[in-house]
């Protein structure tokens, strides 16, 4: 065997999903193994489990800032991304109801958007700058007496920008008591790829619902939560067993939620810490690239972007080609979000092209997410990698 297939695999794919943490790992086991009962049930396997369950609620909550009953559970991202669209446009008596959505938005939300303009409803798509970075200004600027619903991602799964999420709230405020408009429409955030490195309290935010998941903090997948702010009246999309007061019909994983909250506790405690060290090493990745291949361009805000985030155009090639050829070398990458199919040729970002990159620099799009077993050597490697791969 070659000395280069003895070598272990670099993961640099964090954005797309996360290894499931030791820590969690051995707390769902145990719990699958002790609380298999269904929370449903008023007998004692299922008390057990409802108590358990209820448990995990609280500490999410607390992580949060929330209320226990200010969170439901999903089967993940997408699902708590359906929930906040679908679940609160309904219940305004309006009859053409307007939706603002930023360019840059995870398909979970363009597609719902998408669905509610094919049921009469308007969708307004507000641009971003070339830095990708949506303006509160602007938001405001959009709101109208029909607007009931704002969505924009917290940090972005392509090119890791940040939204300046607290700003866009009180924006949204402000612009309500100009218009003197009797209710102020709702704000959602789609905080995903946020939860390992940003400041989730739901209040300094500002935020109504917030999505987040357990698979992109090192815990399962197919669990999720959507937090909703007391009094936001929000209908099913799913019906059947009334579970999570009505919310979400289906038994819930009990195993997954309790790895879920711990995941988020141990994302919470070690962010800083881990922010600046990833800091250095996206930093070092960013400035290796640019210095040592040319036509490479880095996509998005140089600093206003989560610290584990590199998106890179590679002019005249092809995104797809260079991450096989990445794999071929023992190096994960993508060419954006593990979840999209939206641009017309299923090759070209609509994140690249919504910050302005032409067709050649947006298919010539990689994305590299790095994550907490990422090391300098890692790095160095991945450039290596990319510099013969280009050549």
């Amino acid at each position: 065997m070659s000395r280069e297939k003895l070598k272990k695999r670099i993961y640099l794919d964090h954005a797309a999903t996360t290894p499931i943490g030791k820590r969690v790992l051995l707390v769902m086991q145990k719990t699958a193994k002790d609380i298999f009962g269904n929370p449903s049930s008023i007998h004692k396997e299922g008390v057990l489990a409802k108590r358990e369950l209820e448990s995990a609620r609280k500490e999410i909550a607390e992580t949060i800032g929330a209320q226990p009953d200010e969170v439901v559970f999903t089967g993940g991202g997408t699902e708590s991304n359906n929930l906040a669209i679908f679940g609160t446009v309904p219940h305004w008596d309006i009859g053409c109801p307007n939706v603002i959505v930023s360019a840059i938005e995870h398909p979970s939300v363009l597609e719902c958007v998408w669905e509610l303009e094919r049921r009469g409803a308007e969708v307004t798509y507000l641009p971003v700058g070339s830095d990708g970075v949506v303006s509160a200004k602007n938001i405001a600027g959009a709101i109208k007496e029909n607007t009931v619903l704002i969505s924009v991602m917290y940090a972005n799964n392509e090119i890791g920008t940040i939204q300046p999420i607290a700003e866009i709230a009180k924006a949204i405020r402000l612009k309500t008591v100009n218009l003197k408009l009797k209710t102020r429409p709702l704000f959602h955030t789609d905080a995903c790829q946020a939860t390992n490195y940003l400041d989730m309290n739901v209040a300094r935010l500002g935020v109504d619902l917030m999505t987040f998941n357990a698979s992109k903090i090192y815990g399962p997948k197919g669990v999720g939560a959507l937090y909703v702010k007391r009094g936001i009246k929000l209908s099913p999309v799913m019906w059947g067993g009334g579970q999570e007061k009505g919310i979400r019909s289906g038994t819930e994983n009990v195993a997954g939620i309790r790895g879920f909250a711990e995941a988020i506790k141990i994302a919470q405690k070690m962010k800083e810490k881990e922010s600046v060290r990833l800091l250095k090493l996206r930093d070092h990745f960013i400035k290796d690239v640019l210095q040592k291949i040319p036509g490479a361009v880095l996509n998005g805000d140089s600093s206003r972007r989560l610290p584990n985030n590199v998106n890179f155009s590679f002019f005249g090639c092809d995104g797809e080609e260079i991450v096989i050829q990445l794999d071929a070398r023992g190096i994960a990458a993508s060419t954006g979000s593990a979840c999209a199919n939206i641009s017309h040729d299923g090759k070209v970002s609509h994140v690249l092209l919504a910050i302005g990159a032409g067709q050649d620099i947006a298919r010539g799009g990689v994305r590299f997410t790095l994550g907490r077993e990422t090391t300098k050597e890692d790095i160095n490697r991945a450039v290596k990698a990319l510099f013969g791969i280009i050549k």
